[in-house]
């Protein structure tokens, strides 16, 4: 690689700060001359560390409503990837969860993906989606999203090097691509995080209340434990959740940065009942010096370690999770707030640093 190489940054689309766009972030972090490309970009809903760099778009920001409906122009989104102009740059890092890594790169330039998720509407969760899908929509669905299945599925063969974001999503891109993946954990800025000397009696919740965060999961068992528990986030199923939660259920549409972090070290343990491709937020709660009692699948595999920074329940059931709080209860008097600290720091973004150089070294 060129002592001083020119990079360009690929991401899905840039209309709202989640966990890709905290790994966005920290590449900028890395190669703080790099030119970003997007597919939709909404510069009111960004940091200003993005802000800071050149964003260029496709063609699928001057379509109507694209910042609001990006995702309803998915069909057209590999011809716009296809018609960038990437002559000159010696290296591309494609941030996929969205359409990112099916560029088409210079012959000499170095093109690493790193994977959040094969995207998900097409893959593993195409029956959900569908299932969710208004009557037009669904009716469309096979033969077009047939085409791009095969259109990501030879793009793959674009890409140099895979990165994946854990275990599971390595996985995952073994499954559909037949690619092997280095695994690079997404940055947690863990020392945000501190304990408290004052945990109360009750657990935590976080996150955006749709179908596979399993919020209703959450608030259904503690209806019948009893236990006080406080759920923090909003989306479709808000509404009832809202409706059918019991008195010891609190029910919080957000928090600021503070709050949370106060909700986080206080809390008796985060329930995590999602299958999540990673997860930040179990990371969080065990850098507040708190255990995180979470569903056995998905990359919370990789960050939390049985009977030392958590427990791990084996079933989206009801049944499962009051059975894995019953033994979060029984283990808690052993439980140590440093060593959950110090699982949460092996995802430091300095940790993340480490990981990207080895990936992008020629």
């Amino acid at each position: 690689m060129p002592a001083k190489p020119r990079v360009a940054i690929i991401h899905y689309w840039l209309v709202g700060m989640r966990g890709g766009e905290r790994v966005l972030e920290r590449l900028i972090h890395l190669f703080p001359d790099a030119d970003i490309y997007t597919h939709v970009y909404d510069p009111d809903a960004m940091s200003a560390t993005i802000r800071s760099r050149p964003v260029k778009t496709t063609f699928i920001q001057r379509l109507p409503g694209a910042r609001k409906h990006y995702q309803k122009y998915l069909p057209l989104m590999p011809m716009a990837l296809e018609e960038l102009d990437l002559r000159g740059y010696d290296l591309i890092l494609s941030s996929e969860s969205g359409p990112a890594k099916g560029v088409i790169t210079p012959p000499g330039a170095l093109h690493v993906c790193y994977c959040h998720s094969p995207m998900r509407y097409l893959w593993d969760h195409y029956q959900d989606y569908r299932a969710s899908a208004g009557r037009l929509t669904r009716a469309a669905m096979p033969w077009l999203f047939h085409r791009l299945r095969q259109w990501d599925y030879a793009s793959a063969a674009r890409v140099d090097r895979f990165v994946a974001n854990s275990t599971f999503i390595k996985s995952r891109i073994e499954k559909a691509y037949r690619r092997e993946a280095a695994v690079v954990h997404p940055p947690v800025a863990t020392d945000l995080f501190k304990p408290s000397n004052e945990v109360g009696a009750q657990y935590l919740w976080v996150g955006q209340m749709t179908a596979y965060k399993r919020a209703d999961l959450a608030m259904e068992a503690f209806n019948k434990l009893g236990l006080p528990l406080l759920m923090v986030g909003d989306g479709e199923m808000a509404a009832d959740i809202r409706r059918r939660a019991g008195p010891n259920i609190t029910i919080k549409t957000r928090l600021n940065f503070d709050e949370l972090r106060k909700a986080y070290a206080q809390s008796r343990a985060l329930v995590f009942t999602a299958e999540e491709d990673f997860g930040i937020i179990p990371v969080e709660a065990n850098a507040s010096g708190r255990p995180v009692l979470a569903y056995n699948s998905g990359g919370v595999r990789d960050s939390v370690t049985p009977d030392e920074s958590g427990i791990l329940f084996d079933a989206q059931t009801v049944d499962s999770l009051i059975e894995g709080v019953e033994r979060l209860e029984a283990w808690l008097p052993a439980f140590d707030p440093a060593a959950a600290i110090r699982q949460a720091q092996r995802f430091a973004p300095e940790r993340f640093d480490e990981g990207i150089r080895k990936a992008v070294a020629f």
